[in-house]
């Protein structure tokens, strides 16, 4: 046994490492193909072909691994790549769920196929380029056609890339699609049965067998439901924690940069502005000697970096802010030099130190100018004493831009993360605890639905699952397999003792008849021939639909085992009666009838002794009543039709028969023709008419048995002839020697 299943195991590793290596095969074919793609220029990606052959062949996980991994091998040398794999992995969940209906075998549903997979990419595909793109697209394969069709028809750029990515996906996913078809119709069948994609804990078992395990309906919900519900929970938790700190982080470093970069420009801005010449500037402005070329220079500065959005200078007074320089933007002019202007509100907590003159933290504002993060940096003289603020206002709206691209970049990796945990997770709960759990269930139900037929045998199922999780399920497994073992063996002990009980049951009747025989010579014949009749009567009833809710197997075996008890009231007659040869008188026929009577009260007694008495009701019921009439005349109490039990009226039937065609002292034994004709004449009177005609459709059976105990009768008769000439052949003679 441990040999067969150390091979059995052998072969299902195999199968699973075959299986893994045709994955990292398909990974391959990915990444090769993306290669070529890009060598060649080619319009397509050719990146997926790998995941939807494995998702063909292997289903959902499979092609879920194949279609994560080649993003993350590809991210190595192209970095964006690692935010598309959340499409590698739609495209093998649409895959494996369309593989499963039957989709890949007809040329219409195939069709059907690539154009859903192209657009629920080619939309991926551009929202995800969108969101990681501020400001454009990201440049790919679909970029040329977009920006043909947005030339050409004048169509909106989003839209005009959103309509290219679906012809690029679809002429992709055409390609690799009937690739994918090709290559899996190509495969031996002989190669695909050596495939086996689940991690198996047990033996494994084949998609009908699974079908079975896995119907049972929970009664809540399901523990594969709560395993996702716990998963998808933890990494939810897990994922927002980390996105909202990864974005806080992000959030913070850009700031520092932007508020670094601003420091920088501010100190190149002060080499550029004479700090001894700030007054001049500002009561002179432009007919101040050098404002301009200054002026011109700050204004460089600003171009020179793409989201600064303003440079000036300033000096800061009670009454507001002095403009110094302040150079014109292509959308709107500067301020005129000595123009006051207000303190925003977000410069309020500020004021007191730029009226000092000492330095400030970056000021982040949302109030006149838009959206912007400010540096000032104070403009000190040869004395060291502030007489300005060359300040830089840095735009937010790029800033902001990055953030979202960064949190939507986020947001696509743990999607897709989130779906391969999801799926892995799910599978490998399914073979590593939810089918073993319900494989036990199942054939645990199967051993308990045996009843009565549980032996050895019915251990099988339960020892064919060989479950080998090593962990506590397995603990469980080998408890149940012990319990199933004791099972059988208390039933096979119980099952032993119980044919013992009945043996004695059935001993203990034929005693308690052998006494009544040992009394009346007629009676041990009697009993077990009319035992044989009742039972004729019985089998003949149910076969023709007679009084079948009340035949059933446990009254016709109660009937048999107790019809010789039927005349056990004989006992409490005296032998002078009982033996007599000639015809009893009406004093000795009326102490005759007492035995039934005799007998019902005999076996009440029995019945107290014993706890399982159904046997003993019935033959009670037999010992006073089988000589009670249809018609009401019979005795001891006169009942007439079905107020007489049918055991009784089956007894009737066999106990009046075996009289006719066995011998007696006062008679010699009817013909069996003779008998059965008898037996038709009491219909109606004597018998129950339907009991009575069920005996004579069974004739042929009854006449067996009679003849058969007639012939008994006859050579025991024989050999006590024998022995009685023997004995008088040894006898001494009587004559003088």
């Amino acid at each position: 046994m441990e040999t067969k299943r150390s091979e059995g195991r052998r072969l299902v590793h195999s199968k699973f490492t075959t299986a893994v290596l045709l994955c990292i095969a398909c990974v391959a074919i990915n990444v090769v193909g993306a290669r070529i793609a890009l060598l060649f220029d080619l319009p397509v990606y050719l990146d997926s072909l790998g995941t939807i052959l494995a998702s063909i062949i292997g289903g959902y996980v499979p092609g879920i691994a194949v279609g994560y991994a080649t993003n993350l091998v590809n991210s190595l040398t192209e970095s964006a790549s690692i935010y598309y794999g959340v499409v590698n992995v739609v495209i093998a969940i649409i895959t494996a769920y369309l593989a499963r209906r039957r989709w890949f075998e007809k040329m219409p549903t195939t069709l059907l196929t690539v154009l859903m997979l192209a657009a629920v990419c080619g939309l991926m595909g551009s929202v995800i380029s969108l969101s990681l793109t501020p400001g454009g697209f990201e440049s790919d394969v679909a970029t040329p056609v977009a920006q043909q069709i947005h030339a050409m028809w004048g169509l909106d750029e989003i839209l005009s890339r959103v309509i290219a990515g679906f012809f690029t996906n679809f002429v992709d996913k055409t390609l690799v699609v009937l690739f994918a078809v090709l290559a899996y119709d190509m495969l031996p069948e002989r190669f695909l049965s050596s495939l086996d994609f689940a991690p198996w804990q047990q033996a494994p078992i084949s998609p009908k067998e699974y079908d079975e395990v896995m119907s049972e309906k929970p009664r809540r919900v399901s523990l594969a439901t709560k395993v996702v519900i716990l998963v998808a929970a933890i990494i939810t938790i897990v994922a927002v924690a980390t996105t909202a700190f990864s974005y806080f982080s992000y959030h913070r470093s850009m700031i520092e940069a932007e508020s670094t970069k601003a420091n920088d420009i501010a100190t190149l801005m002060e080499s550029v502005v004479d700090p001894e010449r700030v007054n001049e500037f500002l009561e002179e402005g432009d007919a101040a000697p050098g404002y301009k070329e200054v002026e011109d220079k700050l204004a460089t500065m600003r171009d020179s970096f793409g989201n600064v959005q303003y440079v000036y200078v300033y000096q800061i007074q009670p009454d507001g802010c002095h403009v110094v320089l302040d150079p014109d933007t292509a959308e709107e002019p500067g301020s005129d030099p000595g123009a006051v202007i207000e303190f925003d509100e977000s410069f309020k907590e500020s004021l007191p130190s730029l009226l000092a003159g000492d330095e400030i933290e970056p000021v982040i504002s949302d109030e006149t100018y838009g959206w912007l993060l400010t540096v000032y940096k104070p403009l000190k003289n040869r004395l060291g004493k502030t007489v300005a603020y060359v300040a830089v206002d840095v735009s937010m709206d790029r800033l902001i831009a990055d953030e979202a691209s960064f949190l939507v970049g986020i947001i696509v990796l743990f999607a897709a993360f989130f779906m391969v945990v999801c799926a892995f997770i799910l599978w490998l709960s399914r073979y590593s605890v939810i089918i073993p759990v319900n494989s036990i269930a199942h054939a645990s139900n199967g051993f308990m639905l045996n009843g009565e037929d549980i032996g050895k045998e019915s251990l099988a199922p339960i020892e064919a699952l060989d479950i080998h999780t090593g962990d506590e399920l397995e603990n469980l497994y080998l408890a149940v397999m012990q319990m199933a073992q004791e099972a059988v063996r208390y039933i096979d002990e119980s099952r032993e003792q119980s044919d013992t009980i009945n043996r004695m049951q059935s001993n203990l009747i034929m005693v308690m008849a052998d006494l009544v025989e040992s009394r009346d010579k007629f009676t041990g014949d009697h009993v077990r021939n009319t035992a044989s009749y009742a039972r004729i009567i019985m089998n003949q009833m149910r076969r023709e639909g007679i009084c079948s809710d009340q035949l059933t197997n446990e009254f016709i075996s109660n009937v048999y085992q107790s019809a010789p008890l039927h005349d056990i009231g004989k006992i409490a007659v005296s032998d002078t009666i009982l033996n007599k040869p000639g015809r009893l008188t009406e004093e000795e026929f009326a102490i005759m009838k007492s035995h039934t009577i005799a007998g019902q009260q005999i076996l009440e007694s029995a019945k107290s002794a014993v706890s399982e008495s159904s046997y003993l009701d019935e033959a009670q019921r037999l010992a006073a009543y089988h000589h009670e009439k249809w018609d009401g005349s019979g005795y001891p109490y006169g009942l007439a039709g079905e107020d007489i039990p049918l055991s009784a009226r089956i007894m009737a039937v066999a106990d009046v028969f075996d009289a006719l065609v066995s011998k007696r002292s006062y008679k010699a034994g009817f013909p069996i023709e003779k008998a059965f004709a008898i037996i038709e004449e009491g219909i109606g009177t004597h018998f129950d008419p339907q009991v009575a005609r069920a005996f004579l459709h069974a004739r042929d059976k009854a006449a067996a048995v009679a003849e058969k105990s007639n012939e008994k009768k006859r050579l025991e008769e024989e050999a006590a002839k024998r022995k009685e000439a023997e004995n008088d052949s040894d006898a001494p003679s009587n004559s003088a020697s």
